[in-house]
């Protein structure tokens, strides 16, 4: 039985073939051809909808990629430009006399200690126990000195930190230390016959040999008679906490620093004399 239709099907299948039944269908029935066509273009339809919609889920996400990418040149580049801008500021501003001197270009890196902020890591190796100045915008800004082979920045306000001052027109010298307040200096062992007045300026000496002379200091604010000296309280001209570049100033002629001790038969020890 099974056999047999079969047979009977495979027979008219090629009966229909033969006598092109199909197309006769077709062109007498019209509506089998609209259906076909309608269901060939709604497949047609989906896959393209299909196509696009992974089309565009491919393009979202290399766009979000592009787009993660592009904030972090972003980022790169506003960073580069604040430097360079700093760097701009320093070339701008900073008045170095024509002198043997080393001046290098230094950044902070961090602070040593969360609790002292005029005490900071530079990027900078040192070979030796000179002390050298520190500069920021054509002031003085502190002292670096080095621990084990780094150099450290005592910046302005720091206890450590002091290099030799001018006051005023007739240039009373003095020795910059750190005030009680933070946003303040203070200026020790000025003569007393020294001629000082509130609103005088403050330059380095040079003396020291730390700074050279000239260099912005501040202005006094408050002028005391001890006994044996005078002291200056200073309101400083720039605020060295905020700065996160500064120049660092050696003199390639500095001298011998020489420890006068007394022994026990106080004999004094050789000291060289100024040529």
């Amino acid at each position: 039985m099974r056999k047999f239709i079969f047979a009977f099907l495979f027979i008219l299948a090629g009966l229909s073939y033969l006598f092109k039944i199909d197309e006769l269908l077709v062109n007498k029935f019209t509506f089998f051809n609209d259906i076909k066509t309608s269901y060939i273009n709604k497949v047609i339809n989906i896959s393209t909808t299909i196509e696009k919609y992974f089309d565009q889920a491919n393009t979202i996400e290399k766009l979000k990629i592009e787009n993660g990418e592009l904030k972090e040149y972003k980022i790169l580049y506003a960073t580069a430009q604040n430097q360079l801008n700093a760097l701009k500021e320093f070339l701008a501003n900073v008045d170095i006399p024509e002198n043997k001197a080393k001046i290098e270009l230094v950044k902070v890196l961090s602070y040593i200690n969360y609790s002292d902020f005029t005490k900071v890591w530079l990027d900078k190796k040192v070979e030796d126990d000179s002390i050298s100045g520190l500069i920021t915008d054509n002031y003085s800004a502190g002292i670096v000195v080095n621990k084990n082979g780094q150099a450290v920045g005592l910046l302005n306000g720091n206890k450590d930190c002091s290099y030799a001052v001018y006051i005023g027109e007739g240039k009373a010298p003095g020795i910059i230390v750190a005030a009680d307040t933070q946003d303040e200096l203070q200026i020790k062992f000025i003569p007393i016959w020294a001629d000082i007045n509130k609103g005088d300026e403050v330059i380095t000496s040079g003396m020291d040999n730390i700074f050279f002379e000239g260099l912005k200091v501040g202005r006094v604010t408050e002028v005391s008679n001890l006994a044996d000296m005078k002291v200056a309280t200073v309101k400083s001209y720039v605020n060295v906490l905020k700065k996160k570049y500064f120049y660092t100033y050696k003199n390639s002629g500095q001298f011998t620093n020489y420890n006068l001790e007394k022994n026990n038969t106080n004999k004094k020890e050789d000291i060289p004399e100024d040529n």
